[in-house]
């Protein structure tokens, strides 16, 4: 029967899910195509103040930082800026979000009621930009309801890899009764997944033990290692050398583990660790044998996904904590405990990693991050939360009057700082149906802008202002003509490339750039950098094609290897055949020239014998 061919790849669709969402300055969404300057643009981050202890400002990217905008536009930034990117891209070891539920609810702080397709537009754009600042070994965990969780969980599958996933976590969030729905909802969700899960299992750490689980233990043999517990010698895998009698220190004989299983350690193991008293035979001697684990060896506790709420707390200590931060006015409304940020954040990092939120709100993964020592990057795009909330409540933290959440716990007294910086508006804008230069894009601040979308690290350096590998920039707002190139081309060392940029460029210039100094550029602006989008995306398209359409080809390659390996398979065993044939009767032949010479030499003995007895007579 000939093999089926498939096509494909099972992947979650949605309305407009080619296209790009815009966040509108009014909190609305929109679709937009992927090259539209709106989504495409690198935006610029403005310093806006700092908080407590900060770096000098040529060092801004290595604070924590709280960024005023949305989320798209500054984790676009933290990932293309050359300033930020040497920080934060590939860097951050752990990014918890609590993005909107998408529930058909109306929250006083945040509009939750985004269309289903809106929703996963604006998550994957997030998380694609996310899956580029996550250390190797780095991990996202997305906080979610029932409302999206199935389809959020797909949705990573696509820009992590299903083997990505980690765990789903459920927190018990709250504990009273509601009878206002078909079901009383208690839980919430937190789908973690991981860059590489391999590398997550083996940084992760696990939970720190209590009394209830030290509790487990004693040391009713007087043991000088120190209180025990035990755990059974038996395992349901096979195992080639789990089944052995045993015969116990009182005498009784052990012939065998129970039926089905099997000794989980060999039988010269067993009576190893035996010599070094890690074995319990029960109290007279005679129990099925237990191998003892050590109060003092004990590691911590690998976590559960079940996480109730006397663990890490539920919605009503979160917004206990919220009131008491903002007695002005009111809590905020969907707060999240601090144990539970505590928990996520242990086992996810360590001191001096990057922990990132870019739904921040109430500021409660940076509030927990700087008390446990962490860098943090959050971002919130609500005036309204920022002023009300996030950044009251950061400040209370740096200057250690925030006597709530894990403060207490944990000793904290205030210290550090943040520094504040502001999502940059777009250096474009519409007129009458064009593109054109933003009013404010002039002079210095069109050349930092312009850095920014060609990927130059801004360093301003007269008649310079940014540098990519041996790559100088120039922007001239204005015109640029040979005169200008061939003076530009003057000032750069004997393996500098240059590239050139105008608000108004004259024909010859580019001729006379390339003649100067072959390899540099001309390029006018905005036009070019908006056709740099174009290019930009119609090379990802073009990757990603390649790849799929390549891989029916590369399926077809490696049927036609197999057909042909199965073609000439009979060949090469009648090959095989002749050369065994080949080999036998060589071996025959040789076997008979053998004989016939052995009878030669034993004629030729025999005659010069007698040779010998004729001569003696």
């Amino acid at each position: 029967m000939p093999e089926e061919h498939y096509e494909g790849r099972l992947e979650l669709d949605w309305t407009n899910k080619s296209e790009r969402l815009l966040a509108t300055d009014d909190g609305r969404y929109g679709w937009v195509p992927p090259t539209d300057y709106r989504v495409a643009e690198v935006r610029l981050l403005h310093d806006a103040g700092t908080v407590g202890e900060t770096h000098g400002n040529r060092s801004r990217a290595k604070d924590n930082l709280l960024i005023r905008g949305d989320a798209l536009g500054a984790l676009g930034s933290l990932a293309e800026l050359p300033e930020f990117a040497r920080e934060y891209r590939g860097k951050v070891k752990l990014a918890y979000i609590d993005p909107p539920f998408n529930t058909a609810q109306s929250f006083l702080h945040y509009d939750d009621n985004l269309e289903h397709s809106v929703w996963l537009s604006m998550m994957r754009d997030r998380l694609e930009q996310i899956e580029k600042l996550l250390a190797p070994e780095g991990s996202i965990w997305v906080h979610l309801d029932d409302a999206e969780m199935a389809y959020c969980r797909v949705l990573l599958d696509e820009v992590f890899g299903r083997d990505s996933f980690v765990a789903s976590v459920v927190w018990q969030r709250q504990t009273s009764q509601s009878n206002m729905s078909v079901f009383s909802p208690s839980h919430d969700y937190i789908v973690v997944f991981a860059k590489d899960r391999l590398a997550f299992a083996e940084t992760r750490n696990r939970l720190p033990r209590g009394e209830k689980q030290d509790a487990l233990y004693s040391n009713p043999d007087n043991d000088p290692r120190g209180d025990w517990t035990s755990q059974p010698v038996q395992a349901r895998n096979p195992y080639s050398k789990g089944l052995y009698s045993i015969t116990t220190p009182s005498g009784r004989v052990i012939e065998g583990p129970p039926a089905g299983r099997y000794w989980s350690i060999s039988e010269e193991k067993l009576w190893q660790l035996n010599e070094e008293g890690r074995v319990w035979w029960g109290k007279e001697g005679g129990g099925v044998p237990r191998l003892k684990g050590y109060l003092s060896e004990a590691q911590g506790l690998v976590p559960k996904t079940w996480w109730p709420h006397t663990e890490v707390g539920h919605t009503d200590e979160a917004k206990a904590e919220s009131k008491r931060l903002s007695s002005d006015s009111a809590p905020f409304a969907t707060p999240k405990p601090e144990r539970l940020l505590e928990r996520v954040i242990h086992i996810g990092s360590n001191p001096g990693d990057i922990v990132l939120d870019c739904f921040l709100g109430s500021g409660t993964t940076a509030a927990v991050a700087h008390k446990m020592g962490r860098r943090w990057v959050g971002v919130e795009r609500s005036h309204e939360t920022l002023e009300n909330f996030c950044t009251p409540r950061l400040k209370k933290v740096v200057e250690g009057d925030d006597p709530g959440g894990i403060t207490s716990a944990i000793g904290w007294e205030g210290g550090g700082g943040f520094r504040i910086l502001d999502v940059g508006p777009s250096m474009f804008e519409e007129d009458e149906g064009r593109v054109v230069l933003a009013d404010w894009a002039t002079k210095t601040a069109l050349s930092e802008a312009t850095a920014a979308q060609l990927g130059f690290e801004y360093v301003p350096d007269p008649p310079f202002v940014g540098i990519k590998g041996r790559a100088r920039l120039a922007v001239i707002d204005g015109l640029v003509n040979v005169d200008v190139v061939e003076l530009l081309a003057q000032q750069l060392g004997e393996r500098e490339r240059l590239v050139v940029c105008g608000t108004s460029v004259d024909p010859d210039a580019a001729d006379a750039l390339r003649k100067a100094k072959p390899g540099s550029r001309v390029r006018k602006i905005p036009a070019s950098i908006l056709s740099e989008y174009q290019e930009t995306h119609r090379w990802k398209v073009n990757v990603a094609g390649t790849v799929e359409a390549i891989a029916p080809v590369m399926e077809e390659a490696k049927k036609s290897a197999k057909q042909a390996i199965e073609s000439t398979a009979p060949v090469i065993e009648q090959a095989k055949q002749s050369a065994r044939e080949t080999a036998r009767v060589a071996g025959a032949t040789k076997k008979k020239l053998d004989e016939s010479a052995k009878r030669s030499l034993a004629a030729n003995e025999a005659q010069a014998k007698k040779a010998a007895g004729r001569k003696k007579k």
